[in-house]
C-alpha cells in the first residue's frame, strides 16, 4: 500500500512502482486516473505495466473518457476495470462487476450476489429504464451498518425513515436495459437550474470529455432569476491555453452533451482541486470558495 503524493518528484510515481514491484492489482478513485490522464500517455508508456490484470476503480462514479483511459493506457486493453461501489456504511463491495463480465464504460455493473438494489422515486415506486432515482439496498447484507455512535435516531432518520425497510444510500442513480447500475452521485450534489434538476457528475462527465480537460468540478451557486447557476472550475491538459475562445467552446460543448440548461454561468480555470486524501473532491470547499464564505472544518483535506 502506497500512500504519498502520486505525481512527485515526477508524475510516474506509480507506473514506476507497478514495474519495480510486478504489482498486479492497482485500484485507485477516479480523479487520481483523470489527474494523470492531464499529463498524457508518455509517463504512463515509458514503463513495463505488464504484470497487471485488473484494474480498480471506487470513491465517486467513474465517467466513461477516464474510464477508456484507464483502460486502454495503464491497462493495455488486457485488464477488466473493475469499478466498486459500497460506502463505509456498507462495510463490503455492493456494486462491482466480475471480470468475466460485458463491461461497460461509466458502470458499476451489477448488485453482488445476494444483494438486492433498485432504483425508485419520490414515492418508491422503480423509476424505471434509464430513469434517474434514488438508489436503495431493499434486502440485508453480511456486513451491514447496525448504527450510528451514540446517534441510533439519526441513523434511523438518515438511512431508514424515507423507504422503510430499505436502505436509503443518499446516491442518485439509474438502471439501464441490462440491469446495470449507474451511479450519478450524491442526492445532495443535484444543481436545480430554472426548475431543471441536473447532476454534477453528468456536467463534469461533459467536461471531461473535451480534449483540452484533465478534471472538473461542478457546483450550483444561488441566482436570484434561475435559483442556482452552474460554476465549474476546470484543470487544462498540459499545454492547453486559457481563454475567452476556450470557455466558449467548453460552454458550448456542455450544451451540446448535456443541453442548453446545463451550460455553466461561469468557468473557472484552475490549477488543482481540493479532495480528501481517498481523492475526492470537496465540492463544498468550492462552493464556500465561490460565495466567500467560511469553508468550515477543512481538516480532511489532501493539502
Amino acid at each position: 500500500m502506497y500512500e504519498g503524493a502520486p505525481y512527485h518528484p515526477f508524475p510516474n510515481r506509480w507506473w514506476q512502482m507497478i514495474e519495480k514491484y510486478g504489482i498486479n492489482i492497482f485500484y485507485t478513485a477516479p480523479t487520481a486516473i483523470r489527474g494523470f490522464m492531464r499529463f498524457g500517455d508518455a509517463w504512463a508508456r515509458r514503463h513495463d505495466l505488464s504484470s497487471l490484470r485488473i484494474l480498480g476503480s471506487v470513491g465517486e462514479p467513474i465517467n466513461p473518457e477516464a474510464w477508456k483511459w484507464y483502460y486502454r493506457v495503464i491497462g493495455g486493453e488486457n485488464c477488466p476495470v473493475i469499478d466498486t461501489w459500497w460506502q463505509t456504511e456498507t462495510g463490503m463491495h455492493m456494486i462491482s462487476p466480475f471480470p468475466t463480465d460485458p463491461l461497460k464504460p461509466g458502470s458499476g455493473g451489477l448488485p453482488f450476489p445476494g444483494i438486492e438494489m433498485d432504483v425508485v422515486d419520490e414515492e418508491g415506486s422503480p423509476a424505471g429504464v434509464n430513469k434517474e432515482g434514488y438508489l436503495v439496498i431493499k434486502t440485508p447484507w453480511p456486513a451491514m451498518v447496525r448504527t450510528l455512535f451514540n446517534d441510533d435516531e439519526k441513523f434511523r432518520q438518515q438511512y431508514w425513515e424515507k423507504y422503510p425497510g430499505w436502505y436509503m444510500t443518499g446516491d442518485s442513480a439509474r438502471i439501464d436495459e441490462d440491469g446495470y447500475i449507474w451511479v450519478i452521485g450524491r442526492v445532495d450534489d443535484v444543481i436545480k437550474v430554472s426548475g431543471y434538476r441536473l447532476g454534477s457528475a453528468d456536467i463534469e462527465s461533459a467536461l471531461v470529455s473535451h480534449p483540452a480537460v484533465a478534471e472538473a468540478a461542478a457546483i450550483g451557486v444561488p441566482h436570484e432569476i434561475k435559483g442556482n447557476v452552474i460554476h465549474a472550475f476546470v484543470i487544462l491538459r498540459d499545454g492547453q491555453p486559457k481563454g475567452d475562445d476556450l470557455t466558449g467552446e467548453l460552454r458550448k460543448h456542455i450544451g451540446h452533451e448535456v443541453g442548453p440548461i446545463a451550460k455553466p454561468e461561469i468557468i473557472q480555470f484552475v490549477d488543482k482541486l481540493p479532495k480528501t486524501r481517498s481523492g475526492k473532491i470537496m465540492r463544498r470547499v468550492l462552493k464556500a470558495q465561490a460565495m466567500g464564505v467560511d469553508p468550515g472544518n477543512i481538516s480532511t483535506i489532501e493539502e
